[in-house]
């Protein structure tokens, strides 16, 4: 930031009193020293006692506790966030598997639908308005700041499984900037959140009093992607080096925004990549588990939007890898969208779905009706369903009990989210399938007691891979994310589960969260490397990651001369 500067060990600033209180990167609170309160001009401004972080995640941590619901809790570890964010990422990362379904998915959902009503802070976010594209160099400007390495940019039309929320939707992208820190150490001064405000089609949103967003319809067409190639422009010329990160745009502007600009500068999708390389790990692990062969997969995909081709993508891809050709990975998948599967005779199909659109002659007996879920389902007999759609309880008892029939052990993945949009929910698959189904969810879920054997349910939670995947990117700067980095991405996250136990989660747990994003950022860094896109110089990949890993501890904090 522009008014600090560091040593190994001491901060130096030229805030003083309140305006450092007032700073979330900066204060400590209750942990100011005796010293510092003198030089820093804090005396008088803070109870007497002096506490070390420890002592205050101890209080903040009750504080949570006694909090009423989840949302609740939410709107309190975001309070903390904007007063000490030290502090914040300490009470997390120590309580992580209780906390991430509170900072970010499936609370979150909740804190972007009552965004406005509830606002209080910015939260050190970028808002761009359409409605005022010449002054967007100038909002740059205005942020003072000259470091940032990484932003999650968000137009919210495609907000998790609840829509467009308009100017509401940068909750999510502070939210899914709080897991790059609290995941794989991303430093929090280095990264910007991100909403471009082109309107809503949210009625609600447009008839409310308190939104805080454009009060128009969205802006789509030329002009849309007019301001798209502005603030590209915009960002690189203030920072040069930083990974756009996008996310929860509409499923037609999502791919053709990736599609203009993934082989040109560096930037990635979470929804179209980041889901589809974390359900690569699921597929893996599965393979693994049912001993087969990821090119012999017979994959249904129930919800052809951004987050279904996105998956079908990335597993064609890891199919072709295995040997398949480009036709013959393509054609191992059955993609469902609203209007049944994908046939190409349909006129509904958009360009990202075409490569994966049937024949309408395998399908003889479907002239006057569309091909829904159960039908491909005895049809096809897959291996593998997939659920994206939204949809709950998609997967629906007849559905799973007829892939049983021709499957030792279906692969199931329910990973709609948030949990109240589940296409099942695992107790139900497991009985159903009479423990042989192999479940991956993208909620959390409790483990599930079936005839002796407990089984833990993995969850598809992208929270698993885009830290490390980010990081990675973020150290190396490559010229671009490839395909093979997102594979190392994939691997990494699969290495740790350990299929030797009956009921295993068939990906790693949350409480493993730091660990797999720090190694999936060293094979991302390898991956760039091998590939020689790399803009910085590596000699020792493990010893960089953690010498640019941030934690939460507090720094000596002086004044500078």
């Amino acid at each position: 930031m522009s008014n600090i500067s560091t040593d190994k060990k001491t901060v130096h600033t030229k805030l003083r009193g309140r305006e450092l209180l007032n700073n979330p990167l900066l204060n400590k609170g209750t942990a100011f020293s005796k010293k510092e309160r003198e030089s820093l001009g804090l005396a008088g401004l803070l109870p007497s006692q002096v506490e070390d972080i420890e002592k205050q995640e101890d209080r903040c941590y009750k504080q949570f506790l006694s909090k009423p619901d989840n949302f609740s809790k939410h709107l309190y570890l975001m309070g903390l966030y904007d007063l000490n964010r030290t502090l914040f990422y300490k009470v997390v990362t120590s309580h992580i598997k209780e906390m991430l379904p509170i900072i970010y998915t499936p609370t979150i959902g909740t804190g972007v639908k009552k965004y406005s009503e509830e606002f209080k802070s910015p939260l050190d976010s970028l808002y761009l308005s359409i409605d005022d594209k010449g002054n967007m160099e100038k909002a740059f400007d205005n942020l003072n700041e000259d470091d940032i390495e990484v932003m999650v940019i968000t137009d919210s039309q495609g907000i998790l499984g609840i829509g467009d929320w308009g100017v509401n939707g940068v909750d999510i992208s502070i939210g899914k900037l709080a897991v790059y820190t609290a995941a794989a150490g991303v430093d929090p001064s280095k990264v910007l959140p991100v909403v471009l405000d082109v309107g809503t089609d949210n009625k609600e949103l447009l008839e409310s009093e308190l939104y805080l967003g454009n009060r128009h319809v969205r802006v789509q067409g030329k002009e849309y992607y007019d301001f798209i190639d502005q603030f590209v422009k915009a960002a690189l010329k203030k920072f040069p080096k930083v990974l756009i990160h996008w996310e929860d745009f509409g499923r037609e502007n999502a791919h053709k925004v990736l599609e203009k600009y993934k082989d040109k500068i560096l930037t990635f999708n979470d929804d179209i990549q980041g889901t589809g390389a974390m359900i690569v790990s699921a597929v893996m692990s599965m393979s693994k588990a049912s001993n087969t062969l990821l090119k012999d997969q017979k994959i249904v995909i129930f919800g052809a939007g951004t987050a279904g081709i996105g998956i079908a993508n990335q597993i064609s891809s890891a199919m072709e890898r295995e040997g398949l050709s480009k036709e013959e990975a393509k054609n191992r998948f059955w993609c469902i969208d609203r209007y049944g599967l994908l046939i190409e005779d349909m006129d509904t199909l958009t360009d990202f779905q075409k490569p994966y659109a049937r024949k309408r002659s395998e399908f003889g007996d479907f002239k006057d009706r569309n091909v829904e879920l159960l039908d491909v389902v005895k049809i096809v007999k897959p291996t593998m369903l997939i659920g994206c759609s939204g949809v709950a309880g998609a997967f629906k008892e007849e559905v799973i009990r007829e892939m049983a029939k021709g499957v030792e052990n279906p692969a199931i993945m329910p990973i709609s989210n948030p949990t109240s949009l589940a296409e099942a929910v695992p107790k139900d698959l497991i009985e159903w399938t009479e423990g042989k189904g192999l479940i991956v969810t993208g909620s959390p879920f409790e483990p599930v007691e079936y005839k002796g054997t407990t089984y833990k349910i993995g969850q598809a939670n992208n929270a698993l891979l885009f830290p490390g995947l980010g990081f990675g990117a973020m150290i190396a700067k490559p010229r671009y994310v490839s395909e093979k980095m997102l594979e190392a991405s994939s691997k990494a996250v699969a290495e740790f589960v350990d299929l030797s136990e009956k009921g295993a989660p068939l990906l790693p747990e949350v409480e493993m969260l730091h660990q797999v994003s720090q190694a999936v950022a060293v094979k991302v860094i390898e991956a760039a490397l091998e590939e020689g896109i790399n803009t910085v110089e590596i000699k020792d990949v493990k010893k960089v990651v953690s010498d640019e890993t941030w934690y939460p501890e507090y720094y000596d904090i002086a004044p500078e001369d």
